[in-house]
């Protein structure tokens, strides 16, 4: 008795259900865990990103708080300066201040008027510079004094809150206490462009019409080599500009405490309103003429030494953009696309904004960490319930599957006789006892099935018979079906050639019945009145003169209707044998392969031409030649005459629905390759739509209504029985077709008729 081949022992290499079980439990807790740590991550995101962000928000607050409290000593110093100057200039408005003036004061031979160098001290003491042409008179002496007693009160009292404090009158006077930088006065070259830096600029009254302190841009000075940052206040008297007073911040000290006192993580930067960039910690404003701003176009890396990166630009603009369209009162705004957030605090003073900038990972961090002593603690928790659940599973459940294994092992081995334990009152005890009985039906069944395989060989044999009966009958059916197709594509061809045929034998009529046979008579007739007279007839009378030339006339005429008779009835003897060779080239078809011989094919496409001619002239078809100078080929004649007949007959109805004057024919021989030759019939007609260009060569598919779709199939399988192709290309419904039949220049492999 055989056995079947699933029958196998059991693989001691396959998981246990213990194991299985304590995989998919794994698997249910580990994603319980999964989900607990996911909830307790979001949890602590959400929280500690509340916190962050009020966190954030109470550090720009004060960071503001400090950062503008020199902005505001710089207004208050300012107010003070101001009031002591405008004192001043009233109570020296009478005193004569020649004297003093020059004996503190000396014209260089630049032009310039300067401190005295004898005995100053820069350090102690505010110095003057004067630019050349200035008209020094008694007023003018009087505010240059005055700026001086102002500068050397409050200079040095002011010394702990500001670097420096000046005064500069609208003449182009500087005085300047700048301990730091004693000799600035002294050494500052003649040509200096004092009124047109913005500290002065800034204070006109068109620039300022409400006369209140106003913060330059960072700037450059030359003659320290120092960037600085200016608060300058204007001063009028009697409604006219005549100084400007201020004091410089240090760029340097700006950015120390901008960028080097921050939140873990997080960067602070500076920008005006008008997006003049401040202070930020990646780009060297020192090395930027004019400073950088922000709302600038953007330029291009490289351009200019320290300029920002594109990406720095984006960055800076984003931030510009959340901070402008911000809630009025809003601290904090989410900076999506850059996963950060950032806060705003306004200095009071020169309203520039201070932004501490926040990446979201350094809040994500921390709930990361969170959520990963989480994840360790439920896998460690999962280990231990794991351990715990095998050695459950192993005692109850592992050891009795093994004696239900071995069992089968038996049953497959043929052994009914197991024996398993079947005391126990849970499951496996009934499993037990209903393997018992399984094991005894099987071998009842086996017996059963014994006895059936041998009944079911017979009829295997018998249905085995019956296939191939039907096999032999399939074969005749599909025998019968191509000679159906042969007689199909011949009489497709036939009547593509009788078609010319008739076109032919109807010109041939049409031609007999113009024949003026009538006339003939009409001459016997008058002969045979005058035919005892016929020589004074044909010399005298009228219509004798006319006759002689008339009969000329009228032989040469019937002489050229009989060569036209002649050269229709040659045509129609031509077509008749062509349809001779389509029936003989369909009957080969059927048995062997045609004999190939050496064919002109320029004569073949002119033999195509000339019988489609009726058919073309009828329809009004201008034909256009490019036939290039071909070797014979050696092919199939008459299969390359069917396939050329074919495709002008196509093209000649495809043009019907066009005017008459736009039918056009275009046949083209030439070289396609170096040994293949290339046929290329091109009409004007109604073209092929893109969804019938894959359909074209099948069987029985036409775009006629009184189309069949026999030519284009027959057609494309010549060309292949021939080793060539036949395709077609179409830019679609009313752009004309275009087929090409290609053919090997030499044949590979000659066949003979039998």
């Amino acid at each position: 008795m055989r056995r079947s081949s699933l029958m196998q022992p059991p693989s001691h290499s396959r998981s246990t259900l213990a194991r299985r079980t304590l995989i998919q439990m794994a698997v249910r807790i580990g994603v319980v865990i999964a989900l607990t740590t996911l909830v307790s991550y979001l949890h602590i995101l959400r929280t500690m990103r509340d916190e962050s962000l009020e966190h954030l928000a109470r550090h720009v607050e004060e960071r503001g708080q400090r950062e503008q409290a020199i902005f505001v000593l710089s207004e208050e110093t300012h107010a003070l300066i101001k009031k002591a100057f405008e004192e001043r200039l009233q109570t020296t408005s009478q005193e004569d201040p020649t004297a003093r003036f020059h004996s503190m004061f000396e014209r260089r031979a630049d032009g310039t008027i300067r401190t005295r160098p004898q005995g100053f001290d820069g350090t102690r003491e505010p110095g003057v510079w004067i630019t050349p042409g200035v008209k020094v008179d008694t007023g003018f002496q009087r505010r240059v004094l005055a700026a001086y007693d102002v500068m050397a009160q409050y200079g040095p009292a002011y010394r702990t809150r500001h670097i420096n404090t000046f005064i500069l009158l609208t003449e182009g006077v500087n005085v300047l206490y700048w301990p730091e930088v004693p000799n600035w006065t002294l050494d500052v070259g003649a040509d200096y462009p004092l009124l047109s830096f913005e500290y002065f600029t800034l204070t006109r009254p068109q620039e300022d019409p409400l006369r209140q302190v106003t913060w330059t841009r960072s700037y450059k000075d030359d003659t320290s080599g120092k960037w600085l940052l200016s608060a300058v206040t204007p001063v009028d008297q009697d409604g006219q500009h005549v100084a400007t007073l201020g004091n410089d911040v240090l760029v340097d000290e700006l950015l120390s405490r901008t960028l080097i006192d921050h939140l873990p993580g997080a960067h602070n930067l500076i920008f005006r309103d008008d997006g003049q960039l401040v202070a930020h910690p990646e780009i060297k404003l020192d090395s930027l003429t004019g400073g950088y701003n922000i709302l600038a176009p953007p330029q291009p890396e490289g351009s200019q030494p320290g300029h920002p990166t594109a990406e720095q630009q984006a960055h800076l603009r984003s931030i510009f953009e959340a901070v402008e369209r911000r809630e009025p009162g809003q601290t904090v705004v989410e900076l999506p696309e850059y996963h950060e957030y950032i806060a705003v605090a306004q200095l009071r003073g020169p309203g520039w904004n201070f932004v501490t900038v926040l990446p979201e990972s350094v809040v994500t961090s921390k709930a990361i960490e969170a959520a990963r002593y989480v994840l360790v603690f439920g896998l460690v928790s999962l280990l231990v319930e794991l351990l715990i659940m095998f050695w459950v599973l192993r005692d109850q459940l592992s050891r009795p599957l093994q004696a239900f294994t071995q069992a089968t092992a038996q049953v497959t081995a043929g052994d009914f006789g197991v024996s398993l334990e079947t005391s126990r009152q849970d499951e496996l005890g009934q499993l037990a006892r209903s393997f018992e009985r399984m094991a005894q039906e099987v071998r009842q069944r086996e017996e059963a099935l014994r006895q059936a395989n041998e009944g079911l060989e017979q009829r295997v044999e018998e249905r085995t018979r019956e296939l191939k009966e039907v096999h032999q009958q399939l074969l005749q059916t599909a025998r019968q079906a191509g000679m159906a197709e042969i007689a199909t594509n011949v009489l497709h061809n036939v009547g593509n050639v009788l078609n010319s045929v008739y076109t032919a034998a109807q010109l041939a009529r049409e031609r007999m019945l113009k024949m003026k046979l009538e006339h003939v008579g009409r001459v016997a007739h008058l002969l045979q009145e005058h035919q005892g007279q016929l020589t004074t007839f044909v010399t005298q009378d009228d219509r004798g003169r006319n006759l002689l030339p008339f009969l000329d006339k009228l032989g040469q005429n019937l002489l050229d209707e009989r060569g036209d008779m002649l050269e229709l009835l040659g045509d129609i003897g031509r077509y008749t044998e062509h349809i001779g060779d389509i029936v003989k080239v369909q009957q080969n078809h059927a048995r062997m392969p045609r004999l190939q011989e050496a064919v002109g094919l320029t004569e073949l496409v002119e033999d195509a031409l000339r019988i489609n001619e009726a058919g073309l002239s009828r329809h009004q078809v201008q034909v256009e030649r490019q036939l290039a100078a071909i070797p014979p080929v050696l092919t199939d004649k008459h299969k390359v005459l069917m396939i050329l007949v074919n495709l002008f007959s196509n093209a000649k109805y495809a043009m019907d629905p066009i005017p008459p004057e736009q039918r056009r024919l275009t046949v083209k021989l030439e070289h396609s390759a170096a040994d293949r030759v290339r046929i290329e019939v091109r009409d004007t007609g109604v073209g092929i739509a893109p969804e019938q260009l894959t359909r074209i060569f099948q069987y029985g598919f036409t775009t006629r209504q009184s189309g069949h779709g026999f030519g284009l199939h027959s057609s494309a399988v010549a060309a292949q029985e021939m080793g060539g192709s036949l395709t077609v290309h179409s830019e679609g419904a009313g752009h004309g077709a275009t087929f090409i039949l290609e053919l090997p220049l030499h044949s590979t492999g000659l066949t003979h008729a039998s």
